[in-house]
């Protein structure tokens, strides 16, 4: 985006996004918060304070905030911002009912905040919980097929802030949506090879893990989640858009699906309706897509499915 049209809502924007030392002032009273399970959502100030922050706080004290991707836009007439990364510091109290390590962990985050006359009216976050399961060992499903790390920022260096309208990225974006909505059962209908750069990287959350290049991916993620969920569709999207080189991309949720084939974190089909709380940041380069931070809010899913996973982390 050009500087005249981030104005009227970037002036307090901050990299941190709702871990900013100042982010509880910048919201309305009637501030909405969506989030991942099992918080989920809650109105006002106070709500952000009491079920995220000192909880946070209490778990993780004086953790970092690593953020790699910080991007404004606007969507269907709303101005938005989003940021992604990871939180970081000593694991010491419990969180979300995950046991303290005592040691150091990363938690990855995204984070969209929507901005109505110079304050956030609206913040979607997700943290990936099971990753911090995962380095709890806390995590009882099947080991993920990719490895589960700190997703690095982009390999470009230039993720914060991005300069460019972001038009042509996100016409990529949409372009690639498109083909992956035409998928009848074979991987080759999607047309993924006309959007992603051969050596593409794809960094996904935790249960599932990362991969490099076509055949890494279609054989992690791509084919194990398809099989499972062959009629994904997307939907109901809060925001997305483009800045310089980057796209993001939330809804809430942003799939619809049926759990209708084994395999996927070693399920068996339940034949259940499904819905995705999804987030995605692109960066593009030479007209294709280079790489891709994804964050499913995968307890949401699994709940649906009959799955606690904090109560199973429990031992429960």
């Amino acid at each position: 985006m050009t500087t005249a049209q981030i104005a009227p809502f970037s002036r307090h924007c901050s990299t941190h996004g709702i871990f900013s030392a100042g982010a509880l002032g910048l919201m309305r009273e009637d501030h909405l918060l969506r989030a991942f399970r099992p918080l989920d959502q809650g109105t006002g100030v106070a709500f952000v304070r009491d079920s995220l922050l000192a909880p946070l706080a209490a778990a993780v004290p004086n953790y970092e905030v690593r953020t790699d991707i910080a991007m404004r836009g606007s969507f269907n007439g709303g101005d938005w911002t989003a940021t992604s990364g990871h939180l970081m510091g000593c694991f010491v109290a419990p969180f979300f009912g995950v046991s303290p390590t005592g040691r150091v962990v990363w938690l990855r985050y995204g984070c969209f905040q929507r901005w109505e006359a110079g304050v956030v009216a609206e913040t979607i976050l997700l943290l990936d919980l099971p990753s911090l399961m995962i380095q709890a060992r806390a995590w009882k499903l099947a080991e993920p097929m990719g490895p589960d790390f700190p997703a690095p920022a982009p390999a470009s260096r230039d993720g914060v802030w991005p300069q460019g309208d972001g038009a042509a990225a996100l016409a990529i974006v949409e372009a690639m949506i498109g083909g992956l909505m035409k998928f009848d059962g074979s991987l080759k209908t999607m047309n993924m090879r006309e959007f992603f750069a051969e050596s593409f990287w794809w960094f996904g959350p935790a249960p599932i893990g990362s991969f490099h290049g076509f055949e890494d991916y279609y054989r992690g993620h791509a084919t194990p989640f398809l099989t499972a969920f062959p009629d994904r569709v997307g939907g109901n999207h809060r925001a997305r858009f483009g800045d310089g080189n980057y796209i993001a991309s939330t809804g809430w949720p942003s799939i619809t699906a049926t759990h209708k084939g084994d395999g996927w974190l070693g399920l068996a089909a339940a034949n259940t309706p499904v819905t995705m709380r999804v987030m995605d940041f692109w960066r593009a380069e030479n007209g294709k897509l280079a790489e891709n931070w994804v964050m499913i809010d995968i307890p949401d899913l699994l709940f649906q499915l009959g799955i606690d996973v904090f109560d199973i982390a429990k031992g429960n």
